[in-house]
């Protein structure tokens, strides 16, 4: 049986269809989820959360190994300060463990800003709410169930 999570459970309500890949031990990094899924490392999509100030946060979807710009960032949220999501505040802003958050299933009203990049890619792969394991789709189904703010926010 396969698991179930809110992403899961939010795709299958959709109607979009995914594959759940679990991969059979931990893993440790972009370029071996991207292995064992037999994908290219950009098509691993991080869902990372930042916070902006007390109780406001955002998410980036960025894809592959590639880092946040911070400038870049900040000036698009016309803020002159945020951090990454402490461990704890990942888990109760998203309800997902670090290293398991996906795009699918967040509270609603949370902003989600992707990466252009993103827009380059047909199949992705992004977090799916369990440790070591990640949903396979199509980016326009991504774009089908979540409302995205696109903009360029890659080093």
């Amino acid at each position: 049986m396969t698991p179930q999570t809110p992403a899961t459970q939010l795709l299958d309500t959709a109607g979009i269809q995914y594959r759940l890949h679990e991969h059979a031990h931990p893993v440790h990094s972009v370029a071996q989820a991207a292995a064992e899924r037999k994908m290219l490392p950009d098509q691993i999509v991080r869902t990372l959360v930042f916070r902006l100030e007390a109780n406001v946060f955002v998410v980036v979807l960025m894809p592959g190994p590639g880092n946040v710009s911070w400038p870049k960032l900040r000036h698009y949220l016309g803020v002159s300060r945020l951090t990454m999501a402490s461990r704890d505040e990942v888990l109760q802003v998203t309800g997902y463990a670090p290293g398991t958050v996906s795009p699918f299933g967040l509270p609603s009203g949370m902003r989600m800003l992707a990466d252009q990049h993103l827009r380059q890619l047909d199949l992705i792969s992004t977090g799916a709410g369990l440790p070591n394991a990640g949903l396979i789709l199509h980016r326009r189904d991504l774009e089908t169930v979540l409302e995205l703010e696109y903009g360029d926010f890659s080093d």
